[in-house]
């Protein structure tokens, strides 16, 4: 399990502040020892992973699985998430208006 897909996307939280560990902001280089907590804003939700072992070479995605524990809030159910600006399929293309409309709309 993975908070981020890339590492510079990982990078790039870092250096936003949407990172920390054991309630301080993290820089991308930072070591995590054994008991650590790590919280990240990814994705429009909040994660928080404690460190169970540390890895010093890279491994497959089962054995990295093993060495976090989640203890994230579960996110919240589908039903309850709003579709965003729905349109009417028949109505075409949005007009060059309605696209600024829709991007003033959209959560950034």
């Amino acid at each position: 399990m993975r908070i981020y897909k890339t590492r510079a996307a990982a990078t790039e939280a870092c250096r936003g502040g949407h990172v920390r560990v054991n309630d301080r902001p993290a820089k991308p280089a930072t070591t995590v020892r054994v008991g650590d907590r790590v919280a990240a804003q990814a994705h429009g939700r909040p994660r928080v992973i404690e460190v169970v072992r540390v890895i010093e070479r890279r491994v497959g995605a089962p054995i990295a699985a093993e060495c976090i524990v989640d203890h994230s809030p579960p996110p919240p159910p589908r039903e309850l998430a709003q579709p965003f600006a729905d349109r009417d399929p028949a109505t075409g293309r949005p007009t060059k208006r309605e696209r600024r409309q829709l991007d003033r709309l959209r959560p950034r």
